[in-house]
């Protein structure tokens, strides 16, 4: 074997890393056509570019209907990650605004000190650390 046929086979072993995956386009807590996940069942979803005082922008046509697309209230739209929720709102949008609930109730123990004053109240002793 010569050299040359050992650097090909070497660059051809080398496994290419990969970017990842796309990441979910939500706005404001509903679902986007823009997304990369976003997919219509009629396929009839068409991104084109309009300008508006100059500036491009991307707004989804759908062809079925021959008017701008509503995304997730029109009964064809899905998504491939089945993040799509009844209302139009995605589900990677929601679960964000999840952890951030947990950690503020996780934060906040005003129920146990309003717990720990009433028995204190009802047996008439202060500062009672009972729970």
């Amino acid at each position: 074997m010569c050299l040359r046929d050992q650097q090909n086979k070497a660059r051809f072993n080398d496994k290419v890393p990969l970017q990842g995956e796309p990441k979910p386009l939500p706005i404001g807590g509903k679902c986007n056509y823009l997304c990369p996940y976003f997919r219509c069942n009629k396929k009839a979803l068409l991104i084109q570019q309009k300008y508006n005082k100059g500036n491009p922008q991307k707004v989804g046509w759908c062809r079925w209907v021959g008017d701008t697309c509503i995304t997730g209230d029109c009964q064809y739209a899905y998504c491939e990650k089945r993040a799509l929720l009844p209302g139009n709102k995605c589900a990677f949008a929601n679960s964000r605004k999840n952890e951030d609930d947990l950690e503020k109730d996780l934060a906040g123990d005003d129920e146990v000190d309003k717990v720990k004053d009433i028995i204190s109240k009802k047996f008439g002793k202060r500062d009672i650390d009972i729970i």
